[in-house]
C-alpha cells in the first residue's frame, strides 16, 4: 500500500483522532501533507477549536528542548559558550554559595544536557500542577537558583532523570553567552537561514524563553528542523555538532538512547528523534532519506494519534 493510502486508512479508521498536522519529506521534497482540526491550548491557555492549515502554529513542548540543543551547538563553534565537558556552576557564578558546595561543583554543562544531573526532579505528574518540577520552576521567584539549588540524591552521570530544569539552565547559558536572547538567537542563527518566519517562543514571568516548552512552530517548522539534522547541519549547525546529538549516550531502553537533548534509536533502523507532550513529534530516519514532522493535541494523555500515523509512514521505510 502507497504511503498516502496507508496514512488515510489511519485517518479514515479513527486511529488518529486528534491529529493536527503531518508532514514528510523524502530526500528532501514535501511527499505528503495532512491537517486535521480539533481543541487546542497554548501551554494551559484554552484556544477553542481550531481548524489546523500549513501555516498554522502549534505548541511543539519538549520538542524546544531539541531546538535548544542545535542553539548551543551553534553558539559553541562561534565559541560565545563553554563546551559541555566545562563546570556548569561555573556558568553561573551569581551562585557562589551554590558552588561552594562540592558536590554540585562536580556538575557539569554534558549533565545537563543529557539531564543526568543527579538532582531530586519530578515530572511524572501533570503539566497543569505545581507539584510537578517544571511548572514550580515556572512559579519560582528565580527558575534557575530553583533548579541548581535541588538536592543531589544521586551520582551525576548515572542515570537520565526528565528534567526541564536542565535544558532550562542551558538555554540561560546560551542567552549569557550571546548576550541575546533565546529567540532572537534563533531567529538569527537558526530559523531565519532555514526559512522559518513567524514563530513564538512563550516567556515566564521574569521575560526569559521556556527553553523547555515553549516555541510555537508549524509543521512544516519541524520538518526543516529534522531536515537540517538528517543532512549534517547544512552549513547552519555544525557537523561535528549534528554528529554529536547521533551519540547514544544515556540508555532509555535496548533500543533507545538520550544524547544531547535527543533521543536516539539504536535498533535494525538508526533514528534520532524529538518529542514534545501531546504528540509533537520530530522523527529523523536516515536510511531512507526521511523525515516525518508531526503535531497533535493529546496533551498529558497517551499519545496514540502520533505513533498511529508514524507507523504507517515508517511501515514502508
Amino acid at each position: 500500500m502507497a504511503l498516502a493510502d496507508r496514512v488515510d486508512a489511519v485517518l479514515r479508521e479513527g486511529k488518529a483522532p486528534n491529529l493536527h498536522g503531518l508532514v514528510v519529506v523524502e530526500n528532501g521534497q514535501v511527499i505528503l501533507e495532512r491537517y486535521g482540526a480539533g481543541q487546542d491550548v497554548k501551554l494551559n491557555e484554552p484556544l477553542g477549536h481550531v481548524t489546523f492549515e500549513p501555516d498554522t502554529l502549534h505548541d511543539v513542548r519538549s520538542v524546544t528542548k531539541s531546538v535548544v540543543s542545535l542553539l548551543y551547538g551553534i553558539a559553541l563553534a562561534e565559541k560565545l559558550v563553554a563546551p559541555p565537558e566545562e563546570g556548569l556552576l561555573a556558568q553561573f557564578p551569581e551562585y557562589q554559595d551554590l558552588a561552594a558546595d562540592p558536590q554540585r561543583a562536580r556538575l557539569t554543562i554534558e549533565h545537563a544536557l543529557t539531564m543526568t544531573l543527579g538532582m531530586e526532579w519530578d515530572e511524572s505528574v501533570p503539566y497543569t500542577s505545581t507539584a510537578n518540577s517544571e511548572l514550580a520552576m515556572e512559579y519560582a521567584p528565580d527558575r534557575y537558583r530553583f533548579v541548581l539549588e535541588r538536592p543531589i540524591v544521586e551520582e551525576p552521570g548515572q542515570r537520565r532523570v526528565y528534567s526541564g530544569g536542565a535544558t532550562a539552565l542551558i538555554g540561560r547559558i546560551i542567552a549569557k553567552g550571546t548576550g541575546r536572547s533565546l529567540a532572537e538567537f534563533a531567529r538569527s542563527a537558526l530559523f531565519e537561514p532555514l526559512g522559518i518566519g513567524a514563530f513564538e517562543w512563550s516567556q515566564g514571568d521574569d521575560g526569559d524563553e521556556m527553553a523547555a516548552s515553549g516555541l510555537r512552530l508549524t509543521p512544516r517548522d519541524l520538518a526543516a528542523i529534522g531536515t537540517v539534522v538528517l543532512d549534517g547541519g547544512r552549513g547552519i549547525v555544525p557537523r561535528s555538532w549534528i554528529e554529536e546529538l547521533w551519540r547514544p549516550r544515556v540508555k532509555i531502553d535496548d533500543r533507545s538512547y538520550y544524547s544531547y537533548q535527543w533521543y536516539v534509536g539504536t535498533g535494525e533502523r538508526p533514528s534520532i528523534a524529538a518529542h514534545g507532550n501531546g504528540g509533537q513529534v520530530i522523527h529523523v530516519a536516515p536510511e531512507r532519506g526521511l523525515v516525518v514532522a508531526v503535531t497533535a493535541g493529546e496533551y498529558n494523555l497517551e499519545q496514540l494519534s502520533a505513533a498511529a500515523v508514524l507507523d504507517a509512514v515508517l511501515e514502508g521505510a
